[in-house]
């Protein structure tokens, strides 16, 4: 099959579509290459951080890979995948992992798309250096307006052999080879004390801030006394869990859920709230904009969203979770939002939600309430 026919028609579905987001970039085009020099008849091949499916369903299809494990943070991205393998007739040919031995075991050839955060490559290259093949090849690819020599560094750490390569189509590949020996435990999640808040948050390299408070998250905690007490209360794209960890803490009667599209994120959220003692207190679900609750179960959301989809700054992903809020909300109940101020979602609120009121504004940041019509 044509490597690049198959990338083009491949969806990005559920996640947002748009016209300046596609499912697959240049990247995975250079990573598909440099791996088909590689390929064996014997090469055990791990993907991670694939999309939408371009890198695994680029092996399947268009290298002649038999099988690809395949490890993806993004709930959407889980489901792209399964959808677009459908499309393509290549379905029962990949197992998903999480970022462990089982995914990695043997692994001769790992394709990866670089992370925005060093400090998710870094927990990455942990984990290929610990558990892949001695002699294995990581081909780690991404968008040269969003490499950093840290990345070569971290890399460096991990691989006895980091190589970049020339750029090409705006994508740089860095082959590292012959993995270095590490010893002792797993470094995440990272365990920190937040003292300002009195709890321990633990992060997982993929999570937004790590394991400290960001500054939206901490404004929105400043206006937690003027929240009601909720039977239902949901954290949603709960990163760490510290706006769940804190309303669970301060309404010890509350049912309290946080959500995630991140795995990295849900794994975090569930570490942060065993750290606080919250044992089964809150449940930490991995989906996508609650599409797991019932239409009309919650009394109260707590809401942080992002502006970003991937790396391109757009509203998607927040409208979605606006949309999902007024799904899940009971009548009457309250959407609590923190954003950007310059973002203006106000209307978006009124329009999805019902009747909103600002809150609290400093200089970046902007609080509403929202009461579900």
């Amino acid at each position: 099959m044509d490597v690049e026919a198959l990338l083009k028609g491949l969806s990005r579905l559920p996640d947002i579509e748009a016209d300046n987001l596609q499912a697959f970039d240049a990247t995975d085009s250079l990573l598909l290459e440099a791996a088909a020099d590689l390929l064996g008849p014997d090469s055990k091949v791990v993907v991670l951080g694939d999309r939408y499916g371009a890198l695994t369903l680029g092996a399947l299809a268009g290298l002649g890979v038999e099988h690809v494990r395949v490890n993806q943070d993004l709930f959407t991205g889980r489901l792209a995948l399964k959808r677009n393998a459908a499309a393509a007739g290549v379905e029962g040919r990949f197992s998903e992992h999480e970022l462990d031995r089982e995914l990695l075991h043997d692994a001769s050839v790992v394709l990866l798309q670089l992370p925005k955060s060093l400090a998710e490559l870094e927990e990455i290259a942990d984990a290929v250096a610990r558990f892949a093949a001695p002699h294995a090849v990581l081909l780690a690819g991404g968008r040269v307006k969003h490499m950093s020599l840290g990345m070569n560094a971290v890399l460096e750490r991990y691989f006895s052999s980091v190589q970049p390569q020339l750029a090409r189509r705006k994508s740089r590949i860095l082959v590292a080879r012959d993995p270095k020996t590490t010893p002792g435990e797993r470094p995440f999640p990272v365990v920190e004390a937040l003292p300002e808040l009195g709890i321990t948050v633990c992060a997982h390299g993929a999570a937004f801030s790590g394991a400290r408070l960001d500054i939206g998250t901490r404004y929105l905690l400043t206006f937690m006394d003027r929240m009601p007490a909720a039977r239902q209360a949901v954290d949603l794209g709960c990163g760490t869990g510290i706006l769940a960890t804190m309303y669970a803490l301060r309404h010890p009667d509350a049912r309290v859920l946080a959500t995630d599209q991140s795995a990295a994120a849900v794994a975090s959220a569930k570490a942060t709230a065993a750290a606080n003692g919250l044992g089964e207190r809150l449940v930490v679900v991995h989906d996508d904009a609650m599409s797991t609750l019932e239409s009309g179960s919650v009394d109260l959301i707590l809401l942080n969203p992002p502006f970003h989809l991937g790396a391109s700054v757009h509203a998607g992903a927040a409208l979605k979770m606006f949309q999902a809020a007024a799904r899940v909300l009971a009548p009457g109940g309250e959407l609590w939002t923190v954003y950007n101020s310059h973002l203006q979602y106000r209307a978006a609120l009124e329009r999805h939600i019902g009747p909103t009121v600002e809150e609290g504004r400093n200089p970046k940041f902007t609080v509403t309430r929202s009461q579900k019509s």
